[in-house]
């Protein structure tokens, strides 16, 4: 009896033992796995973890008082604050632990910033002053006019012409720097004498608009499918169009090698070789129209769409498409190595791209990624802005709700009317079926 007295004693104080550990002497220490398994039984919620988030043999001082009763999410925010991890919510009963990512914020973080923005400018020349003044920083910053002091000039390598229906394309390739080249594709448009005279007449002149498609992320860079189907529908409506590899992917990748794309040099060097092009497309090229000009591109393309914007007064229509949030500068460091959106002491892409009104813009977003917040916080900024120039109807957005992160159908459909109305393209020739999918190594260049 004695002996089962001391035993059941005994068991009494391994749980006081434990417990009296969680004091003011202890720092009230307990593991990141027993606060966050409380956390998830007290909210109903599950969490995952992504790649590089080690948790293993992590401690929490004062755990239990970083718990807010009324706020899962600020209780999230202080314990992850405390590794430098950050949490996103993937739906009411699942969040996402990550570690903390430089670009990437809050959806109020942005709808914050934003509201800061506005408080900044409540007319035309107050925003005007602004805009001036942050793109002269966002030059500095990428440091491009270094780069730009060092090009070559040296004559183009192009292609021979390989006509389809309705358009052409041609390979193009330009020594930027001393050895370092771009490496792109023209789609010109080549329609039949009768639509052509018919261009002429609408547009009065038989010249085409160009439009610039810098590349984004998506699998198969700018020899995908889709890419293809974009550009040469374009060009089959009237507008010549250019695209080029992402520094380190394609034929770059060749001459940079395959760890080269996540570095700051990508996000300068991709802005010079847009430049580049459309020096040399606007130059050389006595079919552009220069009242015409465009830039157009879908994720990372659409962040340097959003920076082209920023960089050249020549660009009269933009379509930054999956791209725009005013709590996400761009995940890779082609988006945002350079430190851009630190200009005018913070900034963020949506006040970039309000610089470019009172010019056509079209926001492209979908509910599958980041882009979610468009209609209801980035877009309304842009609506005021624009309202300054009494031109709210020159911004719009295209929001497909039941889309995810793709450059599918619908988003190409929307560039297409756009670019239809403002820059007056044939809406009878858009018809991707006519446009021949090529494969990589047609669409590069032969260089020795």
């Amino acid at each position: 009896m004695k002996k089962s007295l001391l035993f059941c004693l005994f068991c009494l104080l391994i749980p006081f033992a434990a417990s009296s550990q969680n004091t003011y002497h202890g720092q009230y220490t307990r593991s990141f796995h027993d606060i966050m398994n409380d956390v998830s039984h007290r909210w109903n919620v599950k969490f995952t973890y992504t790649e590089g988030v080690d948790t293993a043999g992590l401690k929490l001082p004062y755990a239990d008082f970083r718990v807010r009763p009324y706020s899962l999410e600020e209780t999230l925010t202080n314990i992850c604050k405390y590794f430098d991890f950050n949490w996103f919510k993937q739906n009411d009963h699942k969040y996402k632990i990550k570690l903390y990512e430089y670009p990437r914020r809050h959806v109020e973080e942005g709808r914050q910033m934003l509201a800061y923005l506005n408080t900044l400018y409540s007319n035309k020349v107050q925003f005007e002053a602004r805009r001036d003044s942050v793109r002269r920083e966002v030059r500095q910053r990428l440091e491009i006019d270094k780069y730009m002091d060092s090009l070559t000039h040296s004559k183009p390598v192009l292609g021979k012409v390989v006509v389809h229906d309705g358009y052409t394309t041609q390979n193009i390739c330009i020594e930027t720097l001393p050895g370092e080249h771009l490496f792109g594709t023209i789609y010109t448009p080549h329609p039949d004498k009768a639509t052509l005279k018919k261009w002429k007449q609408k547009n009065g002149t038989g010249k085409f608009a160009l439009i610039i498609c810098p590349d984004g992320h998506f699998k198969g860079g700018r020899y995908r499918p889709d890419e293809q189907q974009r550009l040469g529908t374009l060009a089959r409506m009237g507008a010549v169009c250019v695209d080029f590899d992402l520094y380190g992917w394609g034929q770059s990748e060749q001459e940079y090698g395959p760890n080269s794309h996540r570095t700051d040099r990508a996000h300068v060097i991709q802005a010079l070789n847009a430049e580049v092009l459309l020096d040399y497309m606007w130059n050389n090229r006595k079919d552009i129209d220069h009242k015409r000009i465009g830039v157009n591109g879908g994720s990372g393309g659409g962040s340097h769409t959003i920076l082209l914007t920023v960089l050249d007064d020549r660009i009269t229509a933009a379509a930054p498409t999956v791209n725009l949030a005013s709590h996400f500068d761009g995940g890779c460091p082609c988006e945002s190595g350079k430190p851009i959106h630190l200009s005018g002491h913070g900034t963020c892409n949506p006040e970039l791209i309000a610089f470019f009104a009172p010019r056509p813009l079209q926001i492209v977003s979908d509910d599958g990624d980041w882009t979610s917040s468009v209609p209801t916080l980035e877009y309304p900024y842009l609506q005021r802005i624009y309202g300054f120039y009494n031109a709210t109807d020159k911004v719009e957005n295209i929001h497909l709700p039941g889309e995810r992160h793709d450059y599918g159908p619908n988003k190409r459909k929307a560039n297409y009317s756009f670019f239809e109305r403002v820059f007056n393209l044939d809406p009878i020739q858009c018809d991707e079926s006519k446009v021949t999918i090529l494969s990589a190594n047609e669409l590069q260049s032969k260089i020795k």
